[in-house]
């Protein structure tokens, strides 16, 4: 294998959801992609390829279901080619997971078992159902070889078809199909061998290791299929672990789920099988691709989401590029978030992913002498950027680099947050952009005489007009929980619920108090969900469509729109978590433009973003 590929990295089959006229052909965004990823790496799978349009997962998917489809497919293969880089075209038969707002979608599979994220009923297959999936998924492959794709990768885990026959939990099937290991084996090798003698280029197979369900598919499982596979002619395994259907932090390797599991189950398969295996799941650092070589002895590692945040990635690793590696925070935000909402794949923390008129970090023709005032993540971005550019850029901050986001990884299981404030510190002094850790007055940008002032002063929360209210903390109680108290939280929206979870894992009791109908609403979906089920199973008190009236002693008063009123008593602690508000400290005579927060309070990645994009224009 190593003949065929130039290096053992390979990049993970990532939904992109870039076909924003819902045709499924290859446009100048998938090049786009592909191509600043592909360079150095030793293979590509492209992203899903829809086998029918009624079978999308997503509107916008690429497709490989008609002929038509394969010139543009080819232009991504030759564009990697150039690079030595080897195309795999990733073929997937959702079942049961189609998209059930797609028109005429259709859901066949093993038993009629719905899944829960979905909410179709599906049908179960029988003999001409699946000799009409098999002729999909053959086509496709022939297809793709016809595209000039280096190799097929079969979709075997995650919850897709023919992990719907392989899991005991979805293959309630009484007939040769179904009940014993054996049979639950009989139709996806079917597909296997239908496919592997229809080509003439060698087949992946992506297996997951574990649903992570009681009643699930397991190791003990995927080492018995993964056997069967290397019997058939299966060149490689690719291993992953959970199902996007009942499992989906782990489908989507969220900060949530614990780093390395699916790397020890991909060890236990290798160690069984002569064929090569591909480690996967959140290697997002130079430290993870040398713990999986010493550790494991991995030759293969597939990237999905590390190459989103970083297309340098690998480029980095190997030493051509001496940047810094800009690191996945394993949040789903943008990634997952931009394809739900029909933006498609876009990122937190690298500015340039998705964007429709690409703006680029170009040198300037008139370098100005700028100062930035503030650290937090817009200001540290605009520094960054700017530097880049080759402006002379000094960064003032009062306190601790990453500003308020320092607080974003004290919440429970949200410590990789913290890795993107190191990776700007880093970049900061590799560049060479001046930092100075100190207040900053008129006087003394004055001083300095720069050309022009960037405000990256952040926001300050708003603390509502509560009759009597006067000693209350806002997130900044994360720096030190309490343990054992009785506190009330007013506003529930990301922030609130935040700060929520952590209390109540910290052995507190907690009231939320929200004036809308729900709380955790800007909350990205795996994160809220997780939260929800935490703070339920914490016996939280969430009152909703209520609003904080008044203090008295001990006691919180809350009233609903309905004029209902609720006493809280025995209250050690307040937080106050209704909003924030833009905070600019102060003007100069200086031209000065405002980024970030300072201009209106977001998210993380809206601060990141229009700083780069206000840093590339000056």
């Amino acid at each position: 294998m190593n003949q065929i590929f130039k290096n053992g990295f390979i990049m993970a089959p990532l939904k992109l959801g870039y076909c924003h006229d819902k045709d499924g052909y290859v446009n100048n965004r998938h090049l786009s992609f592909y191509k600043k990823r592909g360079e150095h790496l030793g293979a590509v799978i492209l992203e899903p390829l829809y086998i029918d349009s009624r079978l999308k997962e997503n509107p916008f998917q690429l497709g490989i279901d008609d002929d038509d489809k394969v010139e543009g497919l080819s232009r991504i293969v030759e564009m990697l080619h150039k690079t030595n880089t080897k195309a795999i075209a990733h073929l997937n038969h959702p079942g049961r997971m189609a998209n059930k707002m797609i028109p005429g979608s259709f859901h066949w599979t093993a038993s009629e078992v719905p899944c829960p994220s979905v909410g179709a009923t599906p049908i179960a297959m029988d003999r001409t159902m699946m000799d009409e999936a098999i002729r999909q998924l053959v086509m496709a492959a022939q297809r793709a070889e016809k595209a000039g794709f280096d190799m097929i990768e079969v979709q075997a885990g995650y919850g897709y078809l023919l992990m719907q026959f392989l899991s005991p939990a979805t293959n309630k099937r009484a007939d040769e199909y179904g009940g014993s290991t054996e049979n639950r084996m009989r139709f996806p090798l079917e597909v296997i061998k239908a496919i592997a003698t229809s080509v003439n280029i060698p087949l992946i197979c992506r297996l997951t290791s574990d649903e992570m369900l009681p009643d699930g598919f397991t190791l003990n499982d995927a080492l018995t299929f993964a056997h069967e596979l290397e019997k058939n002619g299966v060149s490689m395994i690719h291993v992953t672990t959970g199902s996007a259907c009942t499992s989906a932090p782990w489908f989507y390797q969220h900060m949530f789920t614990q780093k390395g599991k699916t790397w020890h189950d991909a060890y236990e398969i290798k160690k069984r099988v002569a064929i090569p295996v591909i480690f996967h799941g959140r290697i997002n650092s130079a430290e993870d691709i040398q713990f999986l070589k010493e550790k494991y002895g991995a030759s293969y590692m597939s990237l999905g989401r590390a190459l989103v945040a970083d297309e340098n990635f690998i480029a980095k690793h190997l030493g051509i590029n001496h940047e810094p590696i800009r690191p996945c925070l394993a949040c789903s935000e943008a990634c997952l978030g931009g394809v739900r909402t029909g933006v498609g794949l876009g990122c937190v923390v690298n500015p340039t992913v998705n964007k429709s008129e690409e703006i680029l970090e170009t040198p300037t023709a008139q370098p100005k002498q700028i100062v930035v005032v503030g650290g937090g993540l817009a200001g540290m971005q605009a520094a960054l950027t700017l530097k880049k550019r080759g402006h002379e850029v000094t960064l003032f901050e009062k306190k601790k680099l990453g500003g308020q986001f320092n607080l974003a990884s004290l919440p429970p299981k949200k410590e990789s947050l913290n890795n993107i404030i190191s990776y700007y510190d880093k970049a900061l002094k590799h560049f060479g952009v001046n930092i100075k850790m100190q207040e900053v007055t008129p006087e003394l940008i004055n001083s300095l005489n720069p050309d022009m002032v960037i405000m990256a002063t952040g926001s300050i929360p708003i603390i509502p007009p509560i009759k009597n209210i006067s000693n209350y903390q806002w997130a900044e109680i994360l720096e030190n929980l309490p343990s054992g108290k009785k506190v009330v939280i007013i506003g529930g929206g990301l922030i609130g619920s935040e700060v929520a979870s952590a209390l109540v894992e910290n052995n507190n009791e907690v009231t939320i108090v929200e004036m809308l109908d729900d709380i955790a609403r800007d909350m990205e979906m795996i994160e809220r969900n997780i939260t929800l089920q935490k703070l339920k199973s914490k016996n939280t008190t969430i009152l909703t469509d209520h609003k904080v009236t008044g203090v008295e002693g001990n006691r919180v008063i809350a009233q609903s729109s309905h004029g209902d009123v609720v006493n809280i008593d025995g209250v050690d602690i307040i937080v106050i978590s209704t909003g924030m508000k833009s905070f600019v400290p102060f003007t100069t005579n200086i031209p000065t433009i405002t980024i970030g927060d300072a201009t209106k309070p977001a998210k993380a990645q809206d601060a990141i973003h229009s700083a780069y994009e206000v840093a590339c224009k000056i």
